[in-house]
């Protein structure tokens, strides 16, 4: 009998890097060789290949591989009929979405959209692109760009670029303006139609898929961990923002208590002084790897 296998695509270039530490945090880990685009994975039943975001979903769709993780810009770029199982919101730069925008020269008198009516429009994202302008009813000429998009409205090669962006800082250091969003997107896991109908492979990928999202929940939140004593009980549960209610588990021979919870990274800054305050002591602070 055939060993089973699921052929998964890693996406190679900047967000390389951020998936291989999402896969670890989810209990997988890839090593990379340099030279070779077929990196080890520490599990017998995956095959990882490196290769472009722009590229992943055909290579899903027509079946050389069974899932990967790309961008949900590239799958409506290339019109790829494939399965979405999930978005999965990281970046390099912030977990956040990331943003197509239709940017032009500082100085130019565009202000709108509508305003570049028959000018030269340069992106990767050409085939979008050109839908985005087509329902729109502006007639615009877009023309791929095959990279440093930025340099080309400030050289006059065109009046205005559609190009990627998370936190708008590249645009703006350019000399750029924003004039509108044309696409939001975020990396999306996505699958083979055929693989997905393979119970034994659907089975995989689902487990992924579950793993990778608590992983990816567990970045924001951090486990507390605190010594209360009996009498300080019910002011410190009315200050704890918990997921679900609090771990509680008496301390031995004391009218003392344990009490855990999972609360949100951001809140921590302004939680403990206010625990210290109502009586907790020895709080500890521990980050999570998973939360499912």
């Amino acid at each position: 009998m055939s060993k089973k296998i699921l052929k998964l695509g890693i996406p190679k270039g900047s967000l390389q890097e951020a998936t291989f530490k999402l896969f670890a945090k989810a209990g997988w880990k890839i090593t990379e060789h340099h030279r070779n685009y077929f990196p080890e994975i520490n599990d017998p039943e995956l095959e990882c290949s490196l290769c472009r975001a722009q590229e992943m979903s055909k290579y899903v769709e027509e079946g050389i591989l069974d899932a990967g993780l790309t961008g949900k810009d590239w799958i409506l770029e290339n019109e790829s009929d494939v399965v979405v199982v999930s978005d999965l919101i990281y970046s390099k730069v912030s977990n956040r979405p990331a943003r197509w925008v239709l940017a032009v020269a500082g100085d130019s008198p565009y202000k709108r959209p509508e305003d570049l009516a028959g000018k030269k429009i340069a992106t990767e994202l050409k085939n979008y692109t050109k839908k985005y302008f087509e329902q729109a009813g502006i007639p615009v000429d877009v023309e791929f760009s095959w990279g440093a998009t930025e340099a080309k409205v400030v050289e006059g090669l065109c009046d205005a670029i559609v190009e990627v962006t998370e936190t708008g800082t590249t645009i703006k250091a350019h000399g750029l303006r924003i004039i509108a969003e044309v696409l939001q997107t975020n990396t999306q896991f996505i699958a083979n139609k055929k693989a997905w109908e393979d119970p034994w492979k659907r089975q995989k990928i689902e487990i992924i898929n579950t793993l990778l999202q608590g992983a990816l929940r567990a970045e924001k939140l951090v486990a507390l961990k605190m010594n209360v004593p009996k009498d300080k009980m019910s002011e410190i549960m009315s200050i704890l923002p918990a997921m679900t209610a609090p771990t509680v588990a008496s301390l031995y021979n004391t009218d003392w208590f344990s009490v855990e919870i999972v609360v949100d990274k951001s809140k921590v800054r302004d939680l403990i002084p206010l625990l210290l305050n109502k009586g907790a002591e020895a709080i500890i602070e521990y980050s999570l790897n998973k939360v499912i």
